[in-house]
């Protein structure tokens, strides 16, 4: 039986979130040979009636024994907390978990994968597959490219991140912050006309959690242990689409043009590079589509051999659900 005769049954938790929700989009989108989708939620959301694929679904309260009846796949999209819980248990039930909250990321026994970058070490699953971070997503995808041509030296990042990135309170955070009397949800500070140089929570060493993700995942993902990483990580009043400042490195010398076609020529990578005419990546373009825009390529001439450039992208979708439907579709296709 090969996978496209093969039906699959697959659990969607933390389905009535905003992850959720584009996870459930991109579902509808990707038409996997899945014949049976269950969502799961808290308590608090279970009971919900959600559209799907013209059908409609109640959402189950996610419980110990919910995949006691079987699944191939769950894709976790509830938090650290419930991921720690929850996913051994579905895994102990034969069931390969991609999980998208930061609980097991930098366990070594738990592959880390972007499928453009290293879609090798999805085998090497005992049945927990992470997603990085969606800003580590979007900035190793072209990263991976240059270090396999040039071999990266350092790497230097500066986000400039989405609302959305934050879930629900974050975008009313900006939709409404604005509001007599409206009461900040998510951020210690209003985002309408700020910068806010605070993701996660501050660390003893002066970083951001945030920022620590981006270090030691781009580390795990590039297979570079030791590779020279900073970041500085910065929530913007933008709904959608995570942009970045990379600054970067390289052991190598390079030509900047045959440095363009190479990313130019990557899977998942869209550059957009005409200065001339005003043309490079934007939030609002890269909305709704699954890849990695790039521009603003140009050398860093205050050392040997180094670049700068502007990576855009969906970290909804590329940063988060699509990444994810990624995984399970590279399993269903290479299992036939």
């Amino acid at each position: 039986m090969n996978a496209k005769e093969r039906k699959y049954k697959l659990a969607l938790v933390g389905a009535t979130g905003v992850v959720g929700r584009v996870a459930r989009e991109v579902l509808e989108e990707k038409n996997l040979p899945i014949s049976e989708y269950v969502f799961f939620s808290s308590y608090k959301s279970a009971g919900t009636k959600l559209e799907f694929m013209g059908k409609e679904y109640t959402v189950r309260e996610l419980k110990e024994d919910s995949f006691d009846e079987g699944f191939d796949f769950a894709i976790f999209s509830a938090g650290a907390g419930t991921s720690k819980k929850f996913a051994p248990i579905a895994a102990s039930k034969g069931c390969i978990v991609v999980d998208n909250s930061s609980a097991w990321r930098m366990d070594k026994e738990v592959p880390l994968v972007v499928p453009e970058v290293n879609s090798e070490e999805i085998k090497n699953n005992h049945g927990i597959i992470a997603n990085p971070n969606c800003s580590t997503i979007q900035a190793v995808v072209p990263l991976k490219v240059l270090d396999d041509k040039y071999k990266i030296k350092r790497v230097v990042y500066s986000t400039y991140q989405a609302v959305s990135g934050a879930g629900l309170k974050g975008i009313m955070d900006l939709e409404d912050g604005g509001k007599e009397d409206y009461q900040l949800q998510k951020f210690a500070h209003p985002i309408i006309n700020n910068c806010l140089p605070h993701i996660d929570v501050f660390l003893d060493n002066g970083y951001t959690k945030e920022e620590e993700k981006m270090i030691n995942e781009t580390r795990k993902i590039l297979n570079r242990p030791y590779l020279p990483v900073t970041a500085t990580a910065v929530r913007v009043p933008v709904i959608n689409s995570h942009s970045e400042s990379i600054n970067v490195e390289f052991e190598n010398d390079f030509d900047l043009e045959d440095l363009i076609e190479t990313l130019r020529n990557a899977k998942g990578i869209i550059v957009e590079d005409d200065t001339k005419h005003d043309i490079y990546p934007l939030a609002t373009e890269a909305s709704g589509h699954d890849e990695v825009y790039v521009g603003r390529i140009r050398r860093d001439y205050s050392i040997k051999s180094g670049i700068n450039m502007w990576v855009v992208a969906d970290n909804l979708r590329k940063g988060a659900a699509s990444n994810a439907i990624q995984i399970v579709e590279y399993i269903i296709i290479n299992n036939g």
